[in-house]
């Protein structure tokens, strides 16, 4: 017979588990998708105390520590005074970017295409069908979503962990942008129709294919921010 739960030690160990505080890299994570998905606006002070409020319990050390290291992967800025914010990038700053996820983003997907991976392609080829039957329609939030998954499946594909630690800094400030650019579905459609080359590319294993299509498409959705003339603040 199964021994008897004390319901009070269950309590007990819930309550720890609440009161537990945070670390360094949970706080990290915290933030960091805060200015992923734009929650966090550029130029926005990140003050401790208000982190603190929302997340009980993170200690104003480990806080600290939090806002350097995001300082350390250039997603925040740390002024003398003034304190940390949510960095802004320039228009530059954006097409430097890019031209980075050229190379890398080229770089997984000629590595992933070589890849004996069968079960993650099958995966990137759901994900694109799912892509596939938002194209003709504006459901833009849907669209940034998957693209980001596919995007990701991609870059996991590769099994580089450079590429992949990299890649998780440059996209982060882009992605608010990144769904701005999906507010149309001519934009939807012409985004889907790269994916689908590339998908088919890498599940056929055809390497130098996915590399030239990928940093094909990567160039396409600058030239689509710049020509949005983008307002960055």
């Amino acid at each position: 017979m199964p021994a008897k739960t004390d319901n009070r030690t269950v309590t007990k160990a819930r309550a720890a588990a609440r009161t537990e505080p945070l670390s360094v890299s949970d706080i990290v994570e915290w933030i960091r998708e805060r200015i992923r998905r734009g929650t966090f606006v550029p130029g926005q002070r990140l003050v401790e105390a208000d982190i603190m409020r929302e997340q009980p319990t993170a200690t104003r050390t480990r806080v600290r520590e939090a806002l350097q290291r995001l300082s350390s992967e250039g997603l925040v800025t740390i002024e003398e005074f003034r304190g940390a914010s949510v960095k802004r990038f320039t228009h530059d700053d954006l097409r430097q970017m890019y031209r980075a996820r050229m190379a890398l983003e080229g770089m997984a997907a000629a590595d992933f295409a070589a890849a004996d991976k069968p079960e993650l392609k099958r995966k990137l080829q759901k994900i694109q069908s799912e892509l596939n039957e938002i194209e003709h329609t504006i459901d833009h939030e849907r669209f940034a979503r998957l693209n980001d998954e596919w995007h990701q499946l991609i870059i996991e594909g590769s099994g580089n962990e450079f590429i992949r630690m990299f890649l998780e800094r440059l996209r982060i400030p882009i992605y608010r942008l990144l769904i701005t650019t999906f507010y149309s579905a001519r934009r939807i459609d012409n985004a889907n129709a790269g994916h689908r080359k590339i998908t088919d590319a890498i599940a056929h294993g055809r390497a130098k294919d996915a590399e030239r299509l990928m940093r094909e498409h990567i160039a396409e959705g600058l030239e689509t921010l710049a020509a949005m003339d983008l307002d960055l603040k």
